[in-house]
This record gives structure tokens, sequence and C-alpha cells, in this order.
């Protein structure tokens, strides 16, 4: 059995995050802060790391920190209000997906008129990103 203390320092490597990160999901209510003994350092529960191991992967997910927070308070039996919030958030990725294909797009397309180009022409790809949007684009 480990009877070693687990302190913050402790608890940001079992982790796998920084001593700040720990004191900032304090200060924003994702964990809780420990007691401080009158002598000592604040000792910090396994159920806490598991809780910052969590926030870790629900943000590797994509989740904001309000929505991991949102996560938090409904805990293992709210199924459906989860997998609503998971909904929303593969609606979102998906979003994200579809305009980057249209960046890749237009990055492959601006590439290819740029090796093609003739000696004196401008470069395509500074002569798109330097002119004026459409009007409604």
């Amino acid at each position: 059995m480990n009877t070693e203390k687990t302190t913050i320092s402790r608890a940001a490597r079992l982790a796998g995050v920084g001593i700040e990160t720990i004191r900032y999901y304090q200060r924003r209510g994702l964990v809780e802060e420990p007691p401080k003994p009158l002598e000592g350092y604040r000792h910090y529960p396994e159920q806490t790391i598991s809780q910052i191991r969590f926030i870790k992967r629900a943000q590797e997910l994509g989740f904001t920190l309000r929505e991991i927070e949102s996560l938090l308070q409904l805990g293992e039996q709210q199924c459906s209000e989860t997998r609503a919030l998971a909904g929303a958030k593969l609606e979102l990725v998906r979003k994200k997906i579809e305009d980057l294909v249209g960046i890749q797009k237009t990055l492959e397309h601006l590439i290819e008129h740029c090796e093609t180009r003739r000696e004196g022409e401008a470069c395509p790809i500074i002569y798109s990103i330097s002119r004026d949007p459409e009007p409604g684009s």
C-alpha cells in the first residue's frame, strides 16, 4: 500500500497536468480544493486525480471547460442529457471538418496555381490572401 501523501505536485504528476492547471480547475469550481492543515500541505484524494483525468480526456474530445462542468454536474446516471451534449459536440466537429476540407481544397488549388504560374506573374497565394473578400462571402 502506498502511504505517500498526495500533494498538489504529486497530484499534478499523477494526473499528467501542471500545478497551475489544478489551481485553475479549483478556481473554476471543477475540482475541490482540499482543506489546508495547520501545518503542512494540502492532500489530494484519488477522486480529485480521477476528476482531473476526466477533464483532460473530455478536453481531448473537444469539450470546453464550460461543457465539462455540465458533464460533471450530470454525472453517470444522466445518459440522455450527456448524449445530447455529445451529439451537439459531434455536429460542431463535423462542421469543423467540413470547413477544414474547404480550406484544404483552396490551399491545394492555390499551390497548384503557384507551381504553374508564368514568370513575372503575381504569386496566386499572396494575391488571394491580400484581395478584399467578395460581398456576402
